[in-house]
């Protein structure tokens, strides 16, 4: 990795190209989705069935679709005991971090006649995807509790998770034990565009749902952009990134395996070291060398590495946390002394990991926050998936008609400015109305 130092051009030019990176899609690429749902809003199951077979196994059938109470007992007798361990731990811990995030409905009285509220409740439908991981050989069950867990918790009555077949046509046992641990309803085999375009619009056996979260490749992020007007989505995630900000007292070879863990994801991945410290920037890019070599996905990691990731020189630490809250990045990990001392400045970050033994990665899989994050800068204005996304509120509003009748001339006025006379009729029909000496309109 390269030593740049900061402020200079050379780091200027790295950063922009990091914070402009984008999603990077062709119009053939948007051509090609927006054919994909147009199919499966026109034919439905055929039309999944016809792309799953193309692309993913010449297996599943119609009559398949769908996974069966037989293939899930199946997957149960294939399941390593320690995964089932593992597993159980991630669940119980994200689940009880998310039931902190629900929120009650409420009513107010703030003036004498008046009430107001909001009414919390879950949305009845909601579908997760899982990307299929190497022809299901390496399943990402991560994205399966991420999505599932905050949906469960929320009180969502219908869950659905679509995600590609293996190329037997059946689903990996490892992905099927977590959506039963989960609690996930429906489990269907399908990916990519024409998977999203099922949940959006809905098929013969494909339920329709309100909200559809979880990651994936272009194509299922370019669908989940194209159907965010008919349905719900997380937001539109881009490539994993990971900023480090590391003292002179971190370990280096923790700094390159960290960095490493993101950039492995693929080649647009940004992994990135902000250190004031010129022993530690160097030692950790000698690291970083050695470790890459180790890497199953050496390759990827390498491309990540060579055209987003960098090792940036600050004068001090404070200088690093300002170009962080610049960088806005989706994982942002404080390896300094007195974490908490900074974490009060940070103002754009997805999720912030504290100190040396609190790696990205545990975050990934088991700590208790949500994993899918804003990425490419959008922890400016944006947050984690959370059992808010499964959720709307309605507002409640109740007048006596004396509290109508204090309030009823301000109304008129300001619908007056407004030129929309009809808002102002409403007020003063019922001002004149020979209900108002009833004081209701039952």
């Amino acid at each position: 990795m390269e030593i740049l130092q900061y402020p200079s051009d050379s780091a200027e030019k790295k950063i922009l190209a990091t914070i402009e990176r984008g999603l990077g899609f062709t119009d053939e690429d948007y051509n090609n989705v927006n054919t994909f749902i147009e199919a499966v809003r026109k034919d439905g199951d055929k039309a999944v069935c016809h792309y799953t077979n193309r692309f993913d196994s010449k297996y599943v059938t119609e009559k398949s679709l769908k996974v069966s109470e037989d293939e899930f007992k199946e997957a149960r007798q294939n399941i390593d005991r320690d995964f089932l361990k593992a597993l159980d731990r991630a669940v119980t811990q994200i689940e009880s971090f998310h039931l902190k995030q629900n929120q009650n409905s409420w009513i107010d009285t703030p003036r004498k006649g008046v009430m107001v509220g909001q009414m919390v409740k879950p949305v009845d439908a909601a579908g997760i995807y899982a990307p299929g991981g190497k022809g299901g050989k390496t399943p990402l069950v991560s994205s399966v509790v991420m999505g599932g867990v905050p949906a469960k918790v929320a009180g969502v009555d219908s869950i659905s998770l679509v995600t590609p077949p293996m190329e037997n046509g059946r689903i990996n046992p490892y992905i099927l034990a977590t959506a039963e641990r989960v609690g996930i309803d429906n489990v269907f085999k399908a990916g990519s565009a024409w998977a999203i375009a099922a949940l959006a619009f809905g098929t013969e056996t494909i339920p329709r749902v309100n909200v559809i979260v979880g990651p994936g490749n272009l194509y299922v992020t370019l669908a989940k952009k194209i159907v965010s007007g008919s349905v719900g989505i997380d937001m539109i995630a881009g490539p994993s990134e990971i900023l480090i900000i590391a003292g002179k007292n971190a370990d280096p070879e923790c700094i390159a395996a960290d960095l490493l863990s993101q950039a492995e994801h693929d080649t647009m991945a940004s992994a990135m070291l902000v250190t004031d410290s010129l022993s530690i920037a160097e030692k950790t890019a000698v690291c970083v060398k050695e470790q890459l070599e180790k890497l199953s996905r050496k390759e990827i990691a390498a491309k990540s590495i060579q055209d987003f990731g960098a090792i940036i020189k600050v004068p001090d630490i404070n200088t690093a946390i300002e170009l962080s809250n610049r960088l806005a990045p989706e994982h942002l990990e404080l390896l300094v002394n007195n974490p908490f001392e900074y974490t009060g400045k940070i103002r754009n970050a997805g999720a912030i990991f504290l100190g040396p033994y609190s790696p990205e990665p545990m975050g990934d899989y088991i700590a208790g926050p949500n994993h899918v994050l804003p990425t490419a800068g959008t922890a400016r204005f944006s947050s984690a998936l959370s059992v808010e996304n499964f959720t709307k509120k309605t507002s409640l509003i109740q007048y006596s008609k004396q509290a109508f009748e204090k309030e009823a001339d301000d109304v008129i006025a300001l619908a007056r400015v407004e030129g929309l006379d009809g808002h102002a009729n409403s007020i003063k029909v019922r001002k004149q109305s020979r209900f108002s000496s009833q004081g209701s309109m039952e």
